[in-house]
């Protein structure tokens, strides 16, 4: 996860194939990437995008981890414990931004996509990071990474998409190895110690990231318990502003930023806290009183769901950061009533009750149910007229499908009503939106 991604605004719609899609890199010519160790790295404007004269404040040669040339003979094994990107099939993460509730869902897609590195194919596993304000989508990546023999992560580029009211704004921040030059980036030293310097993106003027570990060592408060064996490092970016992240084992990249302002943090990740044993029954009542609430918000139904809400965290363990979140919504959606305002709390209280099954159920299981959420959704912003909500449910819907296509025996009837739903709303034909949504509902259960 790369929580510094820069969320910018609109531009046309994207389908799941197109955010996969493009073709292998080039090699990169070492002799011509464009920055050395010691070679000036010029502050960028955040706002507008210009480069400055002064130069950003970065470490000498001496202090960088990443300046050997990664060797990959087994490149998808990625057992690194600060960044366990082949052990850990999702992640969730929450938190705020900008004043508004901030959700990611990080999982590992099926498959890998091969990039060619100083001419020489890497096989990388690919990551999708599926970012939520508001309970609506609001950015989208393909991360992809590989360990190299020593041990140490580097990442090979992103795919981005930044979204504006449900359609894509910009491509910004995409970057891939090979390409303009950009050379692979370490994004975790095999045994890192402190004063460490590293740079998971390292292509001036496009991305850079400039990396000074801090602490090892160290012990945080986990979802499920204290966790040890955690790092924390400060993140140099290319308009000269820093910030903390802590990474910890089991998780990789855990928390950045403070409760207090804007933080995106670990809520829980499978398998590292799943837990043995059928659902709880007080989590099964809570998950259908949530979806009463989302398909129609009312005194009655959100009375149901506080009710059932306030039953399981008392008999069950739930960590602190999901706590928190559901209250949040939980209030926001009783004080809306069965009005508009009642739609998004819903929506996101829906999704905290998803992310609470992930502890006892397979993730096929929950992302599947994520699809049941989603086409609920399309359905009730299709009928408030809502163009732009409709491009994203489609959005987030594509994004579901492609981390369970691969175990669908039968995976035609969904991509054909994808596809379908998909050109309805990049045409904004909501009636035919209401149309296709029940065969969608029927094909994915």
């Amino acid at each position: 996860m790369n929580s510094n991604r820069r969320i910018l605004l609109t531009g046309a719609s994207v389908t799941a194939a197109a955010l996969l899609a493009g073709a292998c890199s080039g090699a990169a010519n070492t002799a011509d990437r464009p920055t050395g160790p010691s070679a000036c790295v010029h502050v960028v404007d955040a706002a507008t995008g210009k480069k400055g004269e002064a130069c950003l404040p970065t470490a000498p040669a001496a202090d960088r981890a990443d300046l050997t040339e990664p060797r990959f003979t087994h490149p998808t094994k990625i057992t690194n414990p600060l960044h366990p990107t082949s052990e850990v099939t999702q992640t969730i993460y929450g938190g705020q931004v900008d004043g508004k509730p901030f959700r990611t869902e990080v999982s590992r897609l099926p498959g890998t996509k091969t990039i060619k590195v100083d001419g020489k194919p890497v096989e990388a596993r690919i990551i999708q990071y599926a970012a939520f304000s508001d309970g609506r989508i609001q950015e989208v990546a393909l991360d992809w990474y590989a360990q190299a023999d020593d041990g140490s992560v580097w990442y090979l580029g992103e795919d981005v998409f930044n979204y504006d009211n449900g359609v894509v704004a910009d491509t910004e921040g995409t970057w891939q190895a090979g390409r303009h030059h950009a050379p692979p980036a370490m994004i975790m030293p095999a045994a890192p110690e402190k004063g460490d310097v590293y740079r998971p993106e390292n292509l001036p003027e496009i991305v850079f990231e400039e990396v000074t570990v801090r602490a090892v060592d160290q012990t945080v408060d986990g979802p499920y318990g204290r966790i040890q064996g955690a790092m924390t490092v400060r993140e140099l970016h290319m308009d000269g502003s820093t910030e903390d992240k802590v990474f910890a084992p089991g998780y990789g990249e855990f928390s950045t930023g403070t409760k207090g302002g804007d933080l995106e943090a670990v809520s829980l990740a499978v398998p590292t806290d799943a837990k043995p044993g059928p659902l709880p029954a007080r989590l099964t009542s809570l998950d259908r009183a949530a979806v009463a609430a989302h398909e129609s918000p009312g005194a009655a139904t959100v009375r149901e769901v506080r009710a059932a809400w306030d039953t399981y965290r008392a008999s069950d363990a739930v960590p602190a950061l999901l706590e928190r979140q559901m209250e949040r919504d939980l209030a926001a959606l009783e004080k809306a009533g069965n009005g508009a305002q009642a739609v998004d709390p819903a929506l996101r209280v829906a999704q905290n009750v998803t992310d609470l099954r992930l502890r006892y159920e397979p993730v096929p299981t929950v992302d599947r149910d994520r699809l049941a959420l989603w086409t609920r959704q399309l359905t009730i912003d299709g009928k408030a007229g809502n163009e732009g909500a409709v491009a994203g449910d489609v959005t987030a819907l594509e994004l579901a499908w492609e981390r369970v296509r691969h175990e669908t025996p039968d995976a035609v009837p969904v991509d054909t009503d994808l596809k379908k739903l998909r050109a309805a709303a990049d045409a904004k034909e909501l009636a035919e939106i209401q149309r296709l949504a029940p065969e969608l509902a029927k094909d994915i259960t």
